[in-house]
């Protein structure tokens, strides 16, 4: 990476842990995804249930696979070959797991995520519910406020992962939101977390490399 590029991922991902941290949640800069993984592995106790919150950033990492050759249950719903039912119960699992692993769509620079959902079940475990909850930012996902956060959603997140759902939705045809009202739509749940919710316990990874979409 071109140095004067890693500089300024540097001084941003450090500037939003720093946010991050005075809005009570519990936040590390790591500079590479390898350093990243490591980190977050440390973190997860072995034996310990872990919840898989469908993120795209975490399958980058390789983080599944690790997690599962260490022998910890994997609660992941997104598995090949399960039916709505069996997914519908592994969602609940993962409300009451000992660590959910997730990503997050935006993060402002004031230290606030902000994340649209279809079902609402991954917001759902990072609000409240597991013991503790992980949550992977690559540096691209980092915005100024939550008008930006919420523009990034519309024309970046919600198309790409429509697309890569395969659903039918207009915004795979546009590149950006159309404000959907069918019934594929997954745009249901905005959250935003502007401080560490009570009785949680949230460690957010700031990564200094595109994660994600």
């Amino acid at each position: 990476m071109n140095e004067s590029i890693k500089w300024h991922h540097d001084i941003t991902g450090e500037k939003v842990v720093k946010a991050l941290i005075e809005n009570g949640f519990s936040s590390t800069y790591c500079n590479t995804a390898k350093e990243a993984s490591v980190a977050i592995l440390d973190q997860i106790p072995n034996g310990a249930t872990v919840g898989m919150g469908g993120s795209w950033t975490v399958g980058e990492l390789g983080l599944p696979d690790e997690i599962a050759a260490r022998g910890n249950k994997i609660l992941n719903h997104g598995k090949a070959g399960l039916s709505m039912e069996e997914k519908n119960e592994i969602r609940r699992q993962q409300l009451t797991c000992d660590v959910f692993l997730t990503g997050t769509n935006a993060v402002t620079m004031d230290g606030e995520l902000v994340n649209v959902d279809g079902t609402g079940n991954r917001v759902a475990a990072m609000i409240y519910g597991p013991h503790k909850v992980i949550i992977v930012v690559g540096i691209n996902k980092i915005v100024q406020n939550l008008t930006a956060a919420m523009e990034r959603i519309q024309s970046i997140a919600a198309p790409i992962n429509n697309k890569r759902l395969g659903l039918p939705n207009p915004c795979t045809k546009t590149g950006e939101c159309m404000d959907c009202q069918g019934p594929t739509r997954i745009c249901n749940v905005t959250t935003i977390l502007h401080k560490q919710p009570l009785l949680s316990n949230i460690h957010v990874f700031i990564v200094g490399e595109n994660l994600g979409f």
